[in-house]
């Protein structure tokens, strides 16, 4: 039978000469603290996040000057004033702290003679060196020729978040897509309310801008919102698929053989989003607590 490329390359990593630690300079010493702010300097992914938070202030601007100040029942802008900005505000936390949160990148260079002597390795213990960050990589990581980092349980490289999605950032990705969804589906709403109240009235008397503003306002509006929804909605549920069936979209890509212990699709996403359940999955300012969960089970 014959073997994939992918195994091929996983056999030569596990040939011990294969590590090579005398290639490997000892990493420069650290000047930052852990609790510095991660940033990837890429230039497409930086262009994407200003993109995405244009696009997010552009249906602020519409859904509040152009359909909700206009109106004349209070308590209708009031109420969806309210819910549209807390959850377009908790959009842009999430996708802050997805942006700039390290994903669990392995620390670079660490591939030397005197880190592999401390880590005491038993006779026929198998470890893995990444050649291009020459850094002991641990199991299910993956290298980002973006980042230019081994990443912990790596799913994709995102460049509307500038960042990777990882093993400590997964939890704020999910959160973002769910509230761009929502604050898309939202607005969706609101443009049609506000355009049957308009056909039916004055358009002059319906908002504060010229009839053909307001349309082309409420238009292109339509258009992102729906675009939006459509996107985070089915990245949204391929992100849950992923965590719930403990599968990276990495290993599904590489059909990636399962070399770890099948948990309940609960405790996955428990592990990814703190234990035990709480209101806290859904804020982007609460770290996931894993608690006793247990991130990596092998199957022996």
């Amino acid at each position: 039978m014959k073997s994939s490329p992918a195994s091929r390359s996983r056999d030569i990593e596990r040939q011990a000469g294969y590590l090579r630690p005398e290639h490997c300079v000892p990493p420069p010493p650290r000047t930052h603290s852990a609790d510095d702010m991660w940033f990837i300097r890429d230039s497409c992914g930086i262009v994407c996040g200003v993109i995405t938070w244009l696009l997010v202030f552009y249906a602020e601007f519409v859904v509040v000057f152009v359909m909700l100040l206009p109106s004349k029942n209070v308590v209708y802008s009031l109420i969806n004033g309210a819910l549209f900005n807390g959850l377009a505000f908790l959009a842009l936390a999430s996708h802050f702290k997805a942006m700039c949160t390290d994903p669990g990148a392995v620390p670079k260079g660490n591939a030397t003679k005197e880190f592999i002597e401390s880590l005491q390795l038993k006779p026929g213990q198998v470890v893995y060196k990444c050649p291009k960050c020459c850094s002991i990589k641990p199991d299910r990581a993956h290298h980002c020729s973006v980042c230019k980092r081994c990443i912990k349980k790596m799913d994709h490289h995102c460049p509307w978040v500038n960042n990777c999605v990882g093993e400590s950032n997964q939890k704020y990705f999910v959160l973002f897509t769910m509230y761009i969804a929502l604050i898309s589906l939202h607005a969706l709403i609101m443009v049609a309310v506000n355009f049957i109240f308009c056909f039916e009235e004055d358009w002059a008397k319906c908002s504060s801008f010229s009839p053909p503003t307001t349309v082309i306002l409420l238009i292109l509006l339509c258009f992102e919102s729906l675009l939006f929804l459509i996107f985070t909605a089915v990245m949204f549920g391929t992100q849950i698929h992923s965590i719930c069936n403990d599968e990276t979209g990495i290993e599904q890509l590489k059909k990636e053989e399962r070399r770890w212990a099948k948990r309940s699709k609960w405790m996955n996403m428990r592990v990814v989003f703190g234990h035990p359940f709480s209101l806290a999955w859904l804020s982007p300012f609460a770290p996931p607590d894993h608690g006793k969960a247990n991130l990596y089970q092998y199957v022996v």
